[in-house]
């Protein structure tokens, strides 16, 4: 089976690629966790961070928002001191705002799924790129997305981000169309 050329760079990045990469998430928890991990993954490979998913993880009770809302310095040290997860404190602190601006969004629009999903038109926008050179780093979607997170006080939301986030979360569906998951994702998300 044919697969995107970015999946065959690592087991993990395979499975990811076979199993989650542009499969529509609408649950919240998720949302937040791959907006956290795309933040993270600034000026590093996606392999970097997959690699360090678990550690996230338990370092970030679950990405439970509303825990890491109230971290506190203690708590903050204690992540710069974990090899598990990027030790960088502009993203760690981020991680932090970034729960606070999340349950703001839930409280204001019902939940972040439909506030997030706005910038998709609420449906999944399948591509047709025939290589991977073809894939845009961003597009108007992504960049009203990232000036409107920052609005609510989002951080590390920069336009590539947020289309790296369209992409993980299935917004849209950026597998070339060579790649078995293309029409897989087309069909069952269409």
């Amino acid at each position: 089976m044919k697969k995107c050329t970015w999946a065959l760079s690592s087991p993990n990045e395979e499975h990811y690629h076979d199993h989650e990469w542009g499969v529509p998430v609408h649950d919240d928890r998720l949302l937040f966790e791959f907006l956290i991990l795309e933040g993270a993954q600034a000026g590093l490979s996606w392999s970097t961070i997959l690699n360090k998913r678990d550690g996230y993880r338990l370092a970030f009770d679950n990405f439970d928002a509303e825990k890491i809302a109230r971290y506190d310095d203690q708590k903050i040290n204690a992540l710069l001191a974990n090899p598990d997860i990027v030790r960088n404190k502009l993203k760690v602190n981020a991680a932090v705002v970034n729960a606070q601006a999340f349950l703001n969004v839930q409280q204001a629009f019902g939940g972040f799924d439909g506030y997030i999903w706005q910038f998709a038109d609420n449906k999944p926008l399948h591509n047709a790129w025939k290589n991977a050179a073809e894939v845009p780093a961003s597009t108007p979607a992504s960049e009203l997305m990232s000036k409107d997170l920052k609005k609510r006080g989002f951080k590390f939301v920069g336009s590539t981000i947020c289309y790296a986030y369209m992409q993980a979360t299935g917004m849209v569906n950026d597998h070339t169309i060579d790649c078995f998951r293309h029409a897989e994702i087309k069909t069952k998300y269409s």
